[in-house]
């Protein structure tokens, strides 16, 4: 299938070679199959927005602190003031399992030529031995965080994805995962230099039951020779279209 647009990263039917396909790009999928199409096989990308500077700058210390209890073996202070029987999991693999670029925890699909992988944040343990998912979230907002948004959707099937690949590498993992979400404070009268947050972890339990189906559908677009039908409000899906008319127009003038 010709493309004009990018030439790497393309997923081919007939490779015999594994191709990744991250937490992210599932999560396209499910918001529209066509632009997911369009980015893996024809390599045509949705723009990208800004780099969150501030959010991997938070994502970063946080991870330094928790490494501090991890290599102590104790609860840190967040967890024990909510109540939360973990402490940070030690493993050799886990600089590789936060590495979404170019490592992560990753999964390969049998029967596909498929390897879904994720970047986490961090893992916890608890006394079970169960391995506990949890991710980092920063904002800044005068009421309190919750995981209450419709578009937060993302960050549950984020969270979902996770546990079923520790799950399929043969790990046992509690349902319940946490998001650690640092809120930053603009109640204050002078800036000096400092930004404070206050922190709070939200528990979700979530349910990875939809996600070997949602692999199987996606494999099958990805074999597809026909361009998928755009998802109803995709904002991309309606702007090329959009865009496309008035060229249309214009060359019919």
């Amino acid at each position: 299938m010709a493309s004009s647009g990018r030439k790497r990263n393309l997923y081919s039917p007939d490779s015999q070679e594994h191709f990744r396909i991250s937490r992210s790009k599932i999560d396209l999928f499910l918001s529209c199959a066509r632009c997911f199409y369009l980015d893996r096989r024809l390599g045509v990308s949705q723009p990208s927005g800004p780099p969150f500077s501030l959010n991997n700058a938070v994502d970063d210390l946080l991870k330094k602190e928790f490494d501090s209890y991890r290599a102590a073996a104790r609860p840190h202070p967040l967890c024990i003031e909510h109540g939360i029987e973990a402490i940070p999991f030690a493993h050799p693999e886990l600089e590789a399992w936060r590495d979404s670029l170019r490592r992560g925890i990753d999964y390969c699909v049998p029967g596909t030529n498929l390897k879904v992988c994720g970047g986490v944040d961090d893992v916890w343990v608890n006394h079970k031995g169960e391995l506990i998912i949890a991710d980092y979230k920063a904002t800044s907002k005068k009421t309190e965080v919750s995981l209450d948004a419709d578009w937060q959707i993302a960050y549950k099937r984020q969270m979902e994805i996770y546990q079923w690949l520790f799950r399929k590498n043969g790990f046992e993992v509690n349902p319940t995962g946490y998001f650690v979400y640092c809120n930053g404070i603009t109640e204050t009268d002078r800036f000096d230099a400092t930004l404070k947050f206050t922190i709070k972890i939200l528990p979700y339990r979530g349910s990875d039951e939809w996600i070997d189906g949602v692999v199987k559908d996606l494999y099958r677009c990805l074999h597809s020779k026909a361009l998928p039908k755009a998802a109803d409000g995709c904002q991309f899906c309606g702007y090329r279209e959009a865009a496309h008319a008035v060229e249309r127009e214009l060359a019919l003038a």
